[in-house]
């Protein structure tokens, strides 16, 4: 099959710009893009997605993200336009129950999932040669490494003559503690590796309106700027907790002050999920929380949870912990946590926590690293179009689901219960 006629008499730099040239050219194993708003990252990526395809008549592609629902009117919807952007909306079959795109000239087809099912994301097989290139949006949803390392092995076998396999993720700039940046932007030089920051000024297709909004940005929100404008390491918004620093102390300095008390509470997992311990220290007078220690595994046993509450000294400490495991809390009272006790819950509990807590300062210890992790990965729920939603995401939610347990009977007293 030859190159389609109709995409030869496009001049490329014309309809993607410039500041993608390396990206463009790049055929390692992954081209890794963070960038500001407006930077054109997700719109670079469905051309040069659809460009290839229509070159490379053996090649295929996926197309991933968190959810499925969120690609319907994301990635979707970027690759129908670059399919017109090219003109040759006519040779495309667009299938939307499920997803799907084909190539009718050489049944290519790209493939829509996400990582929430992923028996259908590993059992993806080409009907016409081979599975080439991976495109993951909004990368910094996946918040946990393994869960990407599952995609890549999904990517395996040797690429047909003449191609290659590669992974692009794009995502907008995250905390610095999101593994994407050690993985990616930290390491030593790797020639498998594409990793770069594009922002807003790389775009010339931008009007004059956008140009002023982002140079009022600048002049008025200079920290959001960086993140936003930028495309620098941080968070623009959606954080269900902005007021925490990370902060040496000494927990005995801390708990020796007048009024201030002990919290504890604990977060059942097992397979899928990690159990954890949140330890604190709560400060009424002062609206401060200090979090000193955790305990985070999955796989944990009620007698090794026991063991392990135990050998940390707070087996006669009161431990508040999830409601829903009325088994493991009796089994753990029989093990010797006699004051554990179940968190109680109510109508509207998780929020009425969540209120509560944001009116605190909170100060974490270098060593807890899981809970900074989620902590700073805990945000709000996004509908559709991206925007937030008044409860928060289910993810990076361990610990800190914890912290409310822990904290109820000081804060909310009879009222609310978690």
């Amino acid at each position: 099959m030859r190159f389609n006629e109709k995409v030869r008499e496009i001049y490329l730099p014309a309809l993607v710009g410039a500041g993608y040239r390396e990206f463009w050219q790049f055929c390692g194993r992954y081209r890794v893009v963070k960038g500001s708003r407006a930077s054109k990252k997700s719109k670079t990526t469905a051309l040069n997605l659809i460009w290839r395809i229509l070159k490379m008549p053996q090649a295929n592609a996926l197309v991933v993200r968190r959810t499925y629902r969120s690609l319907k009117n994301s990635c979707y919807a970027e690759l129908k336009w670059a399919i017109r952007q090219f003109g040759v909306a006519a040779d495309w079959r667009f299938r939307e129950e499920p997803l799907e795109l084909t190539y009718l000239p050489t049944g290519q087809k790209v493939y829509f999932r996400g990582l929430d099912d992923p028996q259908k994301l590993t059992s993806i097989v080409a009907e016409q040669g081979a599975l080439c290139f991976v495109w993951l949006e909004e990368a910094f949803e996946i918040s946990r490494e393994e869960d990407f390392a599952m995609l890549d092995e999904s990517v395996r076998g040797a690429a047909p003559p003449g191609l290659f396999k590669q992974l692009t993720l794009t995502f907008n700039p995250w905390n610095e503690r999101h593994w994407l940046k050690r993985r990616f932007f930290d390491a030593p030089p790797d020639p498998d590796v594409l990793a770069m920051t594009v922002d807003w000024r790389c775009n010339e297709f931008l009007d004059a309106a956008d140009r002023r909004m982002f140079e009022r940005m600048a002049e008025r929100e200079p920290a959001r700027y960086r993140v936003a404008g930028l495309g620098e390491w941080g968070v623009a918004g959606g954080l269900v907790y902005e007021r925490w620093q990370e902060s040496e102390f000494d927990p005995r300095e801390v708990a020796a002050k007048p009024g201030v008390q002990t919290a504890f509470g604990l977060d059942f997992g097992y397979v899928n999920d990690e159990t954890a311990l949140f330890c604190g220290l709560v400060d009424l007078a002062s609206r401060r929380l200090y979090v000193f220690d955790e305990i985070y595994h999955k796989g944990m046993s009620n007698e090794q949870i026991a063991e392990a509450v135990t050998r940390r000294g707070y087996a006669k400490e009161k431990i508040r912990a999830d409601a829903a495991e009325p088994k493991s809390i009796d089994r753990l009272r029989e093990l010797g946590l006699y004051r554990l006790r179940a968190a109680r819950k109510g109508p509207g509990s998780v929020m009425a926590g969540i209120d509560y807590l944001r009116d605190f300062d909170i100060i974490v210890r270098p060593c807890c690293r899981n809970f900074l992790r989620e902590i700073s990965c805990y945000c709000w729920e996004r509908d559709r179009e991206g925007r937030y939603l008044n409860y928060p995401a289910d993810e990076n939610n361990h610990l800190m689901d914890a912290m409310r347990y822990a904290v109820s009977d000081l804060l909310m007293g009879d009222v609310y219960s978690f």
